[in-house]
């Protein structure tokens, strides 16, 4: 970075172009409560205080790259889906300073300037180089799916248009960068990997969201679902988190047939999607239910953490499980 920076200096284009570097989000220690943020210690001598020297002296930025869909994939039995998409949530209050976050995207960079107001670098702004959601994963990486894509980058271009801080910083706008604009169908790794793009590399659209202030001035304020195949014409399912505890998703598969409106005859005894009798097989059968209902709307398939949206239909025996238009 220095090099660079003296290079440009030797040019007189140092005035127009800054230097900086991107810091992936696990370059932090801690990152919950908002307020505790924290370099790694061993990062924070040999290489962040002289990066954060160079960004000051230069009058640059620190980019870091957020990834909300990290965190809810790994945590969501404590993490909701609405709070990491940007929807209507209840919002989480920060007990150590307590201030209000209505979504995971701000709680995430004010992680970041919490950690840099600890080593007395209040001075630095911060600009997010990279923020996503995948359109299609594995079966373990929870949340991930075209609607879950669209609701997140959709309300995304929506949170920075509106020109407002964050908590912790109210007065300092956040930029942003989306990634990705192509899917990199030949990148190795998880599923994921693949699919962070909103176009496929035959450059057929992903799915849509709107991208400047004039579409949403234009009435675009909802996504819509791709038609392309990774998504079964448009398809999604809801199925039940496995690694919930057998409590909530009892809780929450009694939710989707009492209160909730399921049909969920198919799932009782002697009935066509009784078998197999897991809890699992039928909280996912009730919970697509619920979410087919709803029109697959943002934030109907969460229950409380204990589910998600998958592009492919589940599979448990020879049970078929419907969408919203009854294919």
């Amino acid at each position: 970075m220095k090099n660079v920076y003296e290079s440009l200096v030797k040019y007189n284009l140092s005035g127009i172009v800054s230097v900086s570097s991107p810091l992936a989000f696990s370059a932090l220690q801690s990152s919950y409560p908002t307020s505790s943020g924290a370099f790694k210690a061993e990062l924070v001598e040999p290489v962040i205080k002289p990066m954060l020297d160079l960004i000051r002296a230069t009058n640059s930025c620190l980019m870091v790259n957020v990834y909300p869909f990290f965190a809810y994939s790994a945590n969501s039995d404590q993490i909701s889906l609405p709070y990491a998409l940007f929807e209507e949530n209840p919002g989480v209050v920060d007990s150590g300073n307590g201030l209000r976050y209505e979504n995971l995207f701000d709680a995430q960079v004010d992680a970041v300037y919490a950690a840099l107001s600890a080593l007395q670098y209040n001075d630095i702004r911060v600009v997010v180089t990279e923020t996503g959601w995948p359109s299609k994963g594995d079966a373990n990486e929870i949340g991930a799916g075209s609607q879950n894509a669209a609701a997140y980058n959709g309300n995304l271009v929506r949170r920075v248009l509106s020109g407002k801080g964050t908590p912790l910083r109210p007065n300092s706008t956040v930029g942003a960068y989306l990634f990705a604009l192509f899917n990199e169908d030949q990148k190795p790794g998880p599923t994921s990997e693949r699919n962070y793009g909103l176009f496929y590399p035959n450059e057929q659209r992903v799915y849509d969201i709107p991208l400047s202030a004039e579409q949403l001035a234009s009435g675009q304020q909802k996504t819509t679902m791709s038609t392309g195949d990774d998504a079964g014409s448009g398809s999604t399912w809801c199925v039940a988190n496995g690694k919930a505890g057998k409590e909530k998703l009892q809780e929450a598969l009694d939710y989707a047939c009492g209160e909730g409106g399921a049909d969920c005859r198919p799932i009782q005894e002697g009935a066509t999607c009784y078998y197999p009798d897991t809890l699992e097989s039928h909280a996912t059968y009730a919970f697509n239910s619920y979410y087919q209902r709803n029109a697959r709307r943002s934030g109907t398939c969460d229950f409380g953490g204990v589910a998600y949206v998958v592009t492919q239909p589940p599979r448990y025996g020879s049970c078929e499980y419907p969408t919203a238009t009854g294919n």
